[in-house]
């Protein structure tokens, strides 16, 4: 919180923080897969991707409200092709074929199935943090989808902020594969849906 506030400014400052935490949840997280595979495909380290989606969620954290962005999708594109753009002409080193695929990147508006297909993962994504253990779980809930700074949540749970960064990392470590194992699960319904109609056939 801002040092000097008042009761009631911080107040609002906190609505603020949860409103745009839960806007993120909903509107954001279920796509940063997508997001990922984008920013991988631009030849970027994991490490360098996390670091640009890192910043792109402290972008979206500081804006003084989320209720101008109809699109947001297209909102977390626009901002991490800006962060990449930066990054490679700061590291110059620019892979012509990446940097023409961001030039000319355009804006896809998910269709309904796409949209309604959103809501299932953020659903499956808040399922997943609920089966973490206890305190990993709190953390995980406080940094990603309460937008509480590691020094925040530290102070409020008691621990180093070394302790909050390890449990973060091992939280989404542990949402990324039992969400790769979930999708391959699926997948293999699929495949052996699709076998046994042919079979029929």
């Amino acid at each position: 919180m801002r040092e000097g506030a008042t009761p009631g400014e911080a107040d609002k400052e906190l609505a603020r923080r949860r409103g745009t935490a839960l806007w993120v949840a909903r509107e954001i997280v279920p796509h940063e897969a997508r997001v990922r595979r984008w920013l991988a495909r631009s030849r970027l380290s994991p490490e360098d991707v996390d670091e640009v989606m890192q910043e792109a969620y402290c972008r979206i954290a500081m804006l003084p409200s989320v209720d101008h962005i109809d699109r947001p999708l297209a909102y977390m594109f626009s901002i991490t092709r800006n962060l990449l753009l930066r990054r490679l002409k700061r590291q110059q080193v620019v892979v012509l074929e990446a940097v023409s695929e961001i030039e000319t990147w355009q804006d896809e508006t998910p269709s309904p199935e796409e949209q309604a297909a959103s809501r299932i993962s953020y659903e499956r994504v808040l399922a997943i943090i609920g089966r973490l253990p206890e305190r990993c779980r709190r953390v995980v809930e406080l940094r990603k989808i309460e937008g509480w700074s590691q020094k925040e949540i530290a102070a409020h749970l008691g621990m180093t902020e070394k302790a909050v960064e390890k449990q973060v990392w091992t939280g989404v470590r542990a949402i990324r594969d039992a969400w790769t194992q979930a999708e391959a699960q699926s997948e293999n319904r699929m495949l052996g849906a699709d076998r046994r109609e042919a079979r029929s056939w």
